[in-house]
């Protein structure tokens, strides 16, 4: 049985930063801090990229001793990086975490518009060469959604909206049970035209009054 290896601590002599993620950037997310670090990443040399690292919505750098060039060189670009961090864009699982909203909200709303898209993304898949798009969103349109809880609000819209559409299924089923039993001929057995079933058409242009 293979021994496992032991991890060897960090030492008090490493090179060592810290960036405090601000909460206009987070949006009180972990995935979305988690979104940041990935993002904070992708940005520096796959040698170091392990080297970035987030615990309790502190990114930290931490380097060997004796690394003091490449350390600097790291660090500086992390601080670059984080200018203007609050503006980077949302990705679908970073608002489904902040909104506390299930993907299927998601591309309702987005669809019928009171979830507007910031642009699309593309991105290739880690070991395939298949590749995605999706929307992004504005990270100040969420929290503006997020302070007035919107989606309360529109869940409540969509529960209306439900309600209505089952009235109006049910009617139009009555309606047309209700024909069937009239259709036996087109005319009746007198020869005289076969009852009409009034009101159809505007039934089926304006719903149930």
């Amino acid at each position: 049985m293979p021994r496992k290896q032991k991890q060897i601590p960090a030492s008090p002599t490493d090179l060592v930063q810290e960036w405090a993620l601000p909460a206009g950037a987070t949006l009180g997310s972990s995935v979305r801090a988690r979104g940041i670090l990935l993002e904070l990443r992708a940005r520096l040399p796959s040698s170091v990229r392990k080297s970035l690292n987030l615990a309790a919505g502190v990114i930290t750098l931490r380097m060997p001793e004796g690394s003091d060039a490449e350390f600097h060189l790291v660090a500086t670009t992390v601080s670059e990086d984080l200018r203007g961090i609050e503006s980077m864009p949302v990705i679908p699982r970073e608002i489904e975490d902040i909104l506390s909203i299930s993907t299927t909200e998601r591309h309702r709303w987005l669809k019928d518009g009171r979830l507007p898209s910031a642009g699309t993304r593309t991105v290739k898949l880690r070991g395939r060469a298949r590749k995605v798009t999706f929307h992004v969103f504005d990270p100040r349109r969420v929290e503006d959604i997020l302070d007035r809880d919107l989606v309360d609000a529109w869940r409540e819209e969509d529960a209306i909206t439900a309600a209505e559409n089952r009235r109006r299924a049910g009617w139009k089923a009555k309606l047309t049970r209700q024909q069937k039993k009239t259709a036996v001929s087109p005319v009746a057995a007198d020869g005289s035209p076969r009852p009409q079933l009034l009101g159809w058409e505007e039934f089926e242009r304006d719903g149930p009054i």
